[in-house]
């Protein structure tokens, strides 16, 4: 990929993950184990960072200060585009930044509203994205598989787009 300039590069994660609703947010929790949890994306800001609401009760709160490094997955099959995200997880208690990214979704897991005093914000510094988007060839690619399949051979199916954008 050429050298992009930092904004082009935030533009272009954005435009591949805005329209997916929900991330798998994987950390590492104080046992060492992995652990992913399903989160929905409130915000990419102009830096690049993914912002989610969590509590102050959750898992994935305590272990940050253990271990910050983090990994957040996005899918849409849809549309046959698939993101990684490897960063670094800030915990965030900023209550104007809360009110701002405050939206009536969020209130079926914090039905006390933008007050309640568990309710923080968590945002990923992305190191390294990479993503696949094979959009645009899904069709000839299902019809490879399909032909493959039935004659009991592998596919030659081209790959699309596969990239790392370096933050």
């Amino acid at each position: 990929m050429p050298d992009l300039s930092h904004s082009t590069k935030v533009a272009e994660l954005s435009a591949k993950i805005k329209p997916i609703r929900f991330a798998m947010f994987t950390y590492i929790n104080l046992q060492a184990q992995m652990v992913s949890k399903p989160m929905t994306t409130q915000d990419i800001d102009a830096d690049g960072g993914l912002w989610f609401f969590t509590s102050t009760v959750s898992d994935l709160w305590e272990n940050i200060p253990a271990n910050q490094n983090v990994n957040v997955s996005f899918a849409e099959p849809q549309d046959s585009v698939y993101v990684s995200i490897s960063g670094i997880a800030e915990r965030i208690v900023e209550r104007s930044k809360i009110e701002s990214l405050w939206n009536p979704l969020v209130a079926a897991w914090f039905p006390n509203g933008v007050e309640d005093p568990h309710l923080v914000l968590v945002k990923v510094v992305p190191d390294t994205v990479e993503y696949w988007d094979s959009n645009s060839k899904q069709m000839v690619g299902l019809l490879k598989m399909a032909k493959a399949a039935l004659g009991g051979s592998t596919p030659e199916v081209e790959s699309g787009e596969h990239g790392k954008i370096e933050m």
